[in-house]
């Protein structure tokens, strides 16, 4: 008999929508149907995925596709469809909540994080309790900042810039503790949000910060209502090019109709069948002599109970 619980790509979230009339996970996404054509010929077809290339093999077209921690309720669902296509990205991390109620960085997703160290995924910080910047301090080197999880959750404190320093540092730290892998002195501050001085802050203290190409902002954290999946998959098969990079996160609370994996699947199809690779951040010829000068080793430095240090203001 079949297990429609265990049937493998496309084909499981046809099967569980109209044969089940329920789906396995209740994160199942609606708008899958935008690409069930293509996916179940293939499925049916018997015919083989379409595969990234080999880490090792030529790239000429290559594209960096990263993901920001999020509610993670579809981080199961990515992480299956990007094994299933052999496509290696760039994970950058934070405690964030999530939906299974405890956070991200929570030792109960361990499994999943080391799985994903296993299968040749790379991992980042993305401060441990998200914290966005808001302004330089003037009269000082520090900054005034804003945590969106964590025990500080929505107060503006100050930091100096030891204090940021350790905010870049523990989410590094965190995701060490979960993978047993180093992670890249590599760090995207949330919502993109920087100064001079927070960037020079930052890569004094061993870490190169990260954004994200024009065509690559991939829209998953933008109202469904005004930009439907069908408009994001189009604008980003029509205007990625060779060397961005892209970037999406592992769930969004605000987003009506889930962009993952309704997108993300036809997205990887249709630039793999362009003649796009994937590879993690790690090649990037921005970051390589950098992530050499910087390579971090496990065990290092030891990670504090939290970022969030500042002094309320």
């Amino acid at each position: 008999m079949l297990d429609f619980c265990r049937t493998p790509g496309p084909l499981k979230f046809l099967l569980e929508a109209v044969v089940l009339r329920r789906p396995c996970s209740k994160h199942w996404v609606a708008a899958f149907a935008l690409v069930l054509s293509l996916a179940l010929g293939l499925a049916l077809a018997g015919e083989p995925a379409v595969v990234d290339k080999p880490a090792g093999a030529p790239c000429n077209k290559p594209l960096y596709l990263t993901f920001d921690t999020g509610h993670m309720g579809v981080a199961p669902l990515i992480a299956q469809v990007l094994e299933e296509h052999h496509v290696r990205v760039t994970f950058f991390v934070a405690d964030e909540p999530a939906q299974t109620g405890v956070s991200s960085l929570n030792p109960a997703w361990a499994p999943w994080w080391r799985a994903r160290a296993q299968a040749g995924h790379q991992f980042a910080s993305h401060t441990l309790d998200h914290v966005y910047w808001l302004a330089d301090l003037p009269k000082s080197n520090g900054f005034r900042m804003k945590p969106s999880a964590g025990p500080h959750t929505g107060q503006v404190s100050e930091f100096s810039a030891a204090q940021y320093c350790q905010a870049v540092q523990d989410a590094a730290h965190r995701i060490e503790d979960l993978t047993q892998m180093p992670a890249l002195p590599l760090f995207r501050a949330p919502g993109g949000k920087t100064s001079p001085k927070l960037l020079a802050v930052s890569r004094a203290c061993g870490f190169e910060h990260v954004g994200w190409s024009e065509a690559g902002f991939l829209g998953d954290e933008l109202p469904s209502a005004s930009y439907p999946n069908a408009q994001l998959l189009k604008k980003a098969l029509d205007h990625i090019k060779t060397g961005d990079i892209l970037m999406a996160h592992l769930g969004i609370w605000s987003r009506k109709d889930p962009w993952a994996p309704a997108v993300l699947e036809p997205l990887l199809v249709g630039l793999l069948q362009q003649g796009f690779c994937f590879r993690t951040l790690d090649q990037h010829p921005r970051y390589r002599a950098w992530i050499v000068q910087q390579t971090r080793t496990l065990g290092a430095l030891k990670p504090s109970e939290s970022l969030s240090q500042g002094s309320g203001s």
